[in-house]
């Protein structure tokens, strides 16, 4: 015989109370070991960054406050050691992404839209070109390396083959910035075409359709119909790809180790000698780079303005 169990309303109550408890508590349950690392590896560095650089720290004793004084050496005192090298190479990571992010952005997308029309063997190539993404720089670099060397290299061998004299690819300007150039290119041209390709796949093909009926060209779609389509992944790219270019480091530090001379030395490479080589100095390496944090910001604002304000005119 069961027994004659009752459960009050209250315990009822009391249980449902318990449930919704647990239940407000589980989204954060499932983000704290996020947000645990991102706080200890992004925002406490961030956070320890700023506070260097208003202070004087070889990396020994304590930090000694000088308030503004590293900001001067790098934006106003002329006559400092830091100011035309830190200029410098501000000046030649600009170059390097004024002359990469156009390219980084076009041909991925062109590629992308001729794997998005799956000619024969799409898929094939869709694994060719993402591989070397899958790379690290140190792999990237260290095949470059090879391929370009003056005296030694694959291309300089078939170019003398071909009867052409010798190219100094890393040694020589302007080769060594078309050199970090194109290595960069086939190293991310992989990981923008699958975002291309992706966003491509969600423009609606009723559209294409509409504007063939109507008479339009390959070209006239493509302005009208594809770009549109495809406008907020084009400025998640754009942003990122400009963030990406801006922290250049691995490719020079490499292949060209700055040169010749310091004409390819870029911000980062600056930073990380003034921070970590010879005299270190992490509160001046601390101030470049928080300086380098607003550029990126600001640029990174002013393009999704720009495009937006386009959109809407």
């Amino acid at each position: 015989m069961i027994p004659n169990t009752k459960i009050s309303k209250k315990e009822i109550k009391i249980s449902g109370g318990d449930h919704k408890k647990a239940n407000r508590f589980l989204p954060y349950a499932f983000i704290a070991p996020h947000f645990f690392f991102f706080t200890v590896f992004l925002i406490f560095p961030t956070l320890y960054g700023i506070y260097l650089s208003f202070h004087t720290w070889d990396f020994f004793g304590t930090p000694e406050f000088v308030g503004l004084q590293n900001y001067i050496y790098l934006i106003v005192d002329k006559n400092s050691l830091y100011f035309s090298y830190f200029w410098s190479a501000f000046k030649h990571t600009i170059y390097f992404v004024i002359f990469s992010v156009p390219l980084l952005i076009v041909i991925p997308l062109f590629v992308a839209i001729g794997l998005d029309a799956k000619p024969w063997g799409s898929n094939f190539f869709r694994a060719i070109f993402y591989a070397p993404s899958l790379f690290s720089i140190a792999t990237v670099a260290l095949i470059w390396i090879w391929m370009l060397d003056t005296n030694a290299g694959l291309v300089n061998y078939y170019l003398g083959k071909l009867g052409f004299e010798a190219i100094p690819w890393l040694t020589d300007l302007p080769w060594a910035w078309v050199s970090l150039i194109v290595m960069t290119i086939w190293w991310t041209l992989g990981s923008n075409m699958i975002l291309f390709l992706a966003s491509l796949q969600d423009v609606p093909t009723h559209l294409y359709e509409a504007a063939k009926i109507d008479g339009a060209s390959v070209f006239r779609r493509f302005w009208h119909v594809t770009l549109p389509g495809i406008r907020n992944q084009m400025i998640f790219i754009l942003i990122m790809t400009t963030i990406a270019s801006f922290n250049i480091f691995g490719q020079p530090f490499m292949a060209t180790k700055g040169g010749p001379g310091t004409d390819t030395k870029v911000l980062l490479m600056y930073i990380q000698e003034v921070a970590f080589t010879g005299n270190s100095e992490a509160g001046v390496a601390s101030a470049m780079a928080i300086l380098m944090g607003i550029v990126l910001v600001t640029v990174s604002v002013i393009q999704f303005k720009v495009i937006n304000s386009e959109d809407k005119e």
